[in-house]
């Protein structure tokens, strides 16, 4: 008699897929701690004291606080908001600009090179003249952030908007569909899946832009936390700060593909009946 759904076959089933997703995370984690354990080498702590490190610094505090500790709630406050704020800002400019560049070929032809002009300096060298601008704190953090993010955001939309299906345009126009409804109900749609997908690259790089930014003239956040622990050899407490950044990489990058599924599912749909 097979298992009904929700009983012990679909619990099994659960967990056969979280196994096949996570057996190789563990056999890593567990050759480092063998590895660690047996060579004594003092710059790799085991992740069990890494792990023990992580909970004693953010995640020992009450019940009430989700058991986050007072440094938790600073540090990721900070990290996050400076994260989310460059994030958003980026991707609505990128979004705005390269959808009148997607569609305005002559415009195109006037901001393109200073485009790619731009794309082409590293955010780090701009530390200092952010600096200088801003001074230290939150406004110099989120203009760092925003000056990497925006160009995967701006250079996808531009593709996505030049590649909307032709067809599509042209019927748009016999139903006499034009302006705002079509950039609204052809246009954006079209171009939505490249679009997300340079929504996805950035928050990645917004990850990275958030911890050099931190890494100057910073009292808060985690990237301020990396660096004070390796300034004073601290080595457990800056592994955990690294082990941090990985974990809240993946699940931003979880959520991010949880929503691109909700919000595409049509592309998606079609893409596999292809």
């Amino acid at each position: 008699m097979s298992p009904r759904p929700g009983t012990a076959g679909g619990t099994g089933q659960v967990l056969r897929g979280l196994f096949s997703r996570l057996w190789l995370a563990a056999l890593l984690l567990a050759g480092w701690e063998a590895v660690t354990r047996i060579v004594g080498e003092s710059y790799f702590p085991p992740p069990s004291e890494i792990a023990v490190t992580m909970h004693d610094l953010w995640f020992s505090g009450p019940a009430s606080r989700l058991f986050l500790t007072e440094d938790a709630l600073e540090d990721f406050g900070h990290s996050l908001y400076n994260l989310f704020g460059g994030w958003v800002l980026a991707c609505v400019a990128g979004v705005a600009v390269g959808v009148a560049l997607g569609l305005s070929r002559r415009l195109s032809d006037y901001v393109e090179p200073m485009v790619h002009f731009g794309r082409a300096i590293p955010p780090p060298t701009l530390l200092s003249f952010y600096v200088a601008v801003f001074s230290l704190g939150t406004p110099m953090q989120v203009a760092t952030i925003v000056s990497g993010v925006v160009w995967p955001v701006l250079i996808n939309t531009v593709d996505g908007v030049r590649t909307v299906d032709r067809l599509h345009l042209d019927t748009a126009e016999v139903f006499g569909v034009r302006g705002g409804r079509r950039l609204l109900r052809v246009v954006l749609p079209g171009a939505a899946p490249k679009i997300v997908a340079g929504l996805r690259i950035s928050l990645g790089i917004a990850l990275i832009l958030m911890v050099l930014s931190e890494l100057v003239g910073s009292t808060a956040g985690i990237g301020s936390l990396l660096i004070g622990a390796q300034r004073s050899f601290e080595l457990p407490e800056m592994w955990a700060g690294i082990m941090l950044l990985g974990l809240l990489g993946y699940l931003l990058n979880a959520a991010f593909v949880a929503v691109e599924r909700r919000a595409l599912g049509w592309h998606l749909n079609a893409r596999e009946a292809a």
